[in-house]
């Protein structure tokens, strides 16, 4: 299918976990056959004897690693399995090849995937409990003092998880490209949830609608991706790559092509790609995965095609390329008017919301409350409390960006709480790196 130079212009490294011994369920859409047919592929291509495309073994993450960013319930001992920590482990593998320079970009195609796992962490949720991603950006903050990343979702499905971890981080610009919410799981994801009340403006959802091909996805990378991601500057650009807007999807309703995810990956342009949705286990993966690796690595993705593949079958109507035309003024509107979005919030130094959150794998419900104490010189630390499957849970959040002040209000109020049998009481500070319970 592919005509492969004999070396890469970019060394990339790969990190493949199928997760042979994890499954919701034999016949679930999130099974190891998902990247079964992916590993052949490669193999078939001749992948391994390209030069400058290096294969690398996942590692096991710690529990600590999963602690400085979820709050798990009861303990992320209790909650994961191996193959969570050893997809966690993969990405943070991914991230240290590119960070020690063993190669330009990497890509963690691995599973279970984990954009939907927030903060709190009950159980599974979109088929998600560890959110990989956030744990290898709080990992490559820890180790390598990297500040400004940013974080493209081009999963179908919107990255709620993330964006929850990341809202009120002014450090971490988290853009989500995805199938409407009003459409399609999660249900959210709309233009107005754009960040923290010190972070507004660093959320850019692009909800887009059902039938979206290469058109739509281009207009978006182009008007609104490429251009805040130019003005960002990050030190480091991570691609939740998510496949499951292809047109055979069996789950979404999009119309995108491997060609499609190809230019998008040339276009963004990423150090690191981590593996998310995508359930067309012979349609789409094989051709995707192979045409983002090429993409990364700098090799010709034209001939990436699949047997159906016609371009005239992905032409966008005029009315369609209008809403997405509208929703991209609309987002780049709101990431201009950041700063005043800011000052507006400065006026409430204390923030606080409710949520009732779905486990819609097992079907529970978590209700949840935070309060952001803000602050003029940094994101401020959080308190927050969650209750649900007779579980409660009471923490004090600090970023990694606070300032010694606040840093020291989160710590103190921690230690004068009470100690509880009801609640299960944590300090998460990811600037000393602890992660205390009482």
């Amino acid at each position: 299918m592919t005509q492969y130079m004999p070396t890469a212009p970019n060394r990339t490294g790969l990190v493949l976990f199928p997760a042979f011994d994890w499954c919701i369920s034999p016949s679930h859409p999130e099974r190891e056959e998902r990247l079964l047919y992916t590993k052949d592929q490669l193999i078939e291509e001749g992948l391994e004897d390209v030069g400058n495309i290096v294969f690398f073994n996942p590692e096991l993450a710690e529990y600590h690693d999963i602690d400085r960013v979820h709050l798990c319930v009861p303990s992320s001992q209790k909650l994961l399995t191996e193959s969570h920590l050893i997809s966690a482990g993969g990405a943070i593998r991914a991230a240290r090849a590119v960070l020690e320079k063993e190669v330009d970009k990497s890509f963690a195609v691995v599973r279970p995937p984990g954009h939907h796992a927030m903060q709190t962490v009950f159980g599974d949720r979109g088929f998600c409990i560890v959110n990989i991603e956030a744990v290898m950006v709080e990992y490559i903050r820890r180790h390598y003092g990297i500040r400004k990343i940013a974080i493209i979702d081009s999963d179908c499905h919107h990255g709620d998880g993330t964006q929850d971890i990341f809202y009120n981080d002014p450090d971490t610009l988290f853009i989500s490209i995805h199938q409407d919410g009003r459409t399609l799981y999660p249900g959210s994801g709309f233009i107005q949830e754009s960040g923290g009340p010190s972070a507004p403006g660093y959320t850019i959802n692009l909800p887009l609608p059902p039938g979206t091909s290469e058109e739509g996805f281009d207009m978006v990378m182009e008007r609104v991706v490429m251009p805040i991601i130019d003005d960002f500057q990050p030190e480091l650009i991570i691609n939740s790559a998510g496949q499951d807007n292809h047109y055979t999807d069996p789950i979404t309703n999009m119309n995108f092509t491997a060609q499609g995810y190809a230019r998008l990956n040339r276009m963004l342009n990423p150090d690191i790609s981590v593996l998310e949705g995508g359930y067309s286990i012979e349609g789409a993966l094989p051709y995707t995965n192979l045409g983002i690796i090429l993409a990364m690595a700098g090799l010709d993705t034209s001939n990436v095609k699949e047997p159906d593949y016609d371009p005239k079958n992905f032409l966008q109507s005029r009315d369609m390329n209008d809403h997405i035309e509208n929703v991209c003024f609309q987002a780049l509107d709101l990431y201009h008017n950041r700063e005043h979005l800011r000052r507006e919030m400065a006026d409430k130094p204390v923030r606080a919301s409710q949520r009732s959150i779905f486990y819609d794998t097992t079907g529970f419900v978590v209700e949840e409350a935070r309060i952001y104490h803000g602050c003029p010189e940094c994101p401020g630390y959080a308190e927050l409390t969650a209750k649900g499957l007779n579980n409660r849970v009471r923490a004090f959040t600090v970023p990694f960006n606070s300032c010694p002040k606040c840093h020291t209000k989160a710590k103190d109020e921690f230690q004068a709480s009470e100690k509880s049998l009801r609640w299960t009481t944590v300090l998460q500070d990811r600037i000393e790196d602890v992660y205390e319970v009482k």
